[in-house]
């Protein structure tokens, strides 16, 4: 039951001993052994009233706690069995990984594109799956922005009452205890500490409620339409979900911090509590050890099972993956390095934005002659397509010539022309999908003739008769 229910326990039983006692005393000088017997018995029930329900209680905190699970998972071993697993399965039609967790995905951070999902589109709690999931301490990558955004790192923070007692994992700290926000930052990153979360969202927040709403405010503000928080460290609620995809992104946003990437990309560091040092490390065991790997955040609790949000870069291939409602450690780790072993032997960049260039200067060469201004100073007009919203982007090796454009765009105007007005438009067509439209335009206004215009031409054109 843990050591908080066992000392619950003994403090009852010594109180139900005391009252026996006393009360004990006062019976044999004012009642018969028959009421001796039934004032015995009510004791009794009220005694073991009182231990069911604080045993309930205390599991009830047990089982929904935000925790850092200790089980030791052997890196080395988990990486060889993929790798002879992968062996085996070589001639296999399909190289994609077959993952024990219930949710995954993997997140381009160049692109925003999905390369790989399991049930990551859908909200968690989900009705299809049979246990309700959370994201577990996965909550404190919003927790952290809110605080990054909202306060000044070497903020002094009182922990209070409410803060030292929140259960779960730790960084072990007590009501009074001082510390500055940036070390309560990588107590809340690295330690996973829910006493951390709470300090900070009181101070920062006002109280959990109050905080929580800013989390839901920076949730809309990213666009993240499935998420909803009422907690700094993801206690288990039906009220407090997220999917895997919203949670790439919200991973995706917080890594474009300095302050946050430093954080989730240590592995160990000393922080000070009351001017005292103290040592902490990650949670992450992938950090240091899979190539590439620079954050970000675990977590665990009962409801959400097992959970890792991770990011690596390769060269220029930077990625985020996600794994939500694993049943071990073992098996979390196993499907993250799973999943980034099977992007980067699989998938490249290419230079998007270059490639829709080409091909839409092809499509000028030979429609440029067609450009006509009815009326203008000038016949022609020089066009332009807007910037494509990514520049770079991951796609199948096999797939390089899965980029395509479909153009459509008027060929006969009436001056005058605006500069920028829109002529047209360009459709990126990726694998057979339209990713995004972008306006064709023109770059120069191209102004309607007037008398002294066609008075000019009519001279000139005589001039050379």
């Amino acid at each position: 039951m843990g050591l908080k229910c066992k000392k619950v326990t003994k403090f009852i039983f010594k109180k139900i001993i005391k009252i026996f006692n006393n009360q004990t005393k006062i019976a044999n000088k004012h009642i018969n052994f028959q009421e001796k017997r039934n004032l015995f018995n009510k004791i009794i029930a009220i005694s073991l009233m009182l231990i069911i329900f604080f045993y309930t209680l205390s599991f009830k905190n047990f089982s929904n706690a935000n925790l850092e699970d200790n089980e030791k998972v052997n890196l080395d071993e988990i990486q060889k069995t993929i790798e002879t697993s992968a062996n085996l399965n070589k001639d296999s039609s399909s190289n994609e990984p077959k993952l024990d967790s219930r949710i995954a995905l993997v997140y381009d951070r160049n692109s925003g594109n999905v390369l790989y999902e399991k049930n990551g589109h859908k909200t968690t709690p989900m009705s299809e799956i049979k246990k309700e999931i959370t994201m577990a301490s996965t909550t404190k990558i919003m927790t952290s922005i809110v605080v990054l955004e909202k306060t000044n790192l070497k903020d002094i923070v009182v922990v209070d009452k409410k803060a030292a007692a929140t259960g779960g994992s730790r960084l072990g700290l007590k009501t009074g205890d001082k510390l500055t926000v940036n070390d309560l930052l990588y107590g809340l990153m690295l330690r996973s500490g829910n006493d951390a979360a709470v300090a900070l969202a009181v101070y920062v927040g006002g109280s959990i409620e109050g905080f929580a709403k800013l989390m839901n405010q920076k949730a809309a503000e990213l666009g993240l339409k499935n998420t909803n928080f009422v907690t700094p460290h993801g206690l288990d609620s039906e009220k407090h979900y997220t999917t895997a995809y919203e949670l790439a992104k919200m991973a995706d946003y917080a890594l474009k911090n300095e302050k946050f990437r430093k954080i989730v990309g240590t592995k160990n560091c000393n922080i000070t509590i009351n001017g005292a040092s103290k040592n902490i490390s990650n949670t992450n065991e992938l950090l240091e050890y899979l190539n590439g790997v620079y954050g970000i955040k675990t977590g665990f609790t009962n409801g959400a099972g097992r959970c890792l949000v991770t990011s690596c870069k390769r060269g220029e291939l930077d990625i985020i993956t996600v794994v939500l409602g694993a049943d071990t450690k073992k098996i979390r780790t196993s499907d993250s390095i799973k999943l980034i072993d099977y992007i980067y032997k699989n998938y490249e960049i290419v230079n998007v934005k270059k490639i829709i260039g080409d091909k839409f200067n092809d499509w000028l060469k030979i429609n440029e002659n067609r450009v006509y201004v009815n009326k203008g100073i000038t016949n022609e007009m020089k066009l332009s397509i807007e910037n494509l919203s990514f520049e770079k982007m991951a796609v199948k090796k096999q797939n390089k010539d899965i980029i395509n454009v479909e153009i459509n765009a008027i060929f006969y105007f009436e001056a005058p022309v605006k500069e920028k007005s829109t002529v047209g438009n360009l459709k990126v067509i990726i694998d057979g999908k339209e990713i995004e439209i972008l306006d064709i335009y023109n770059e120069k206004e191209v102004e309607k003739k007037q008398l002294d215009d066609y008075i000019k031409e009519f001279l000139y054109n005589v001039r050379y008769v």
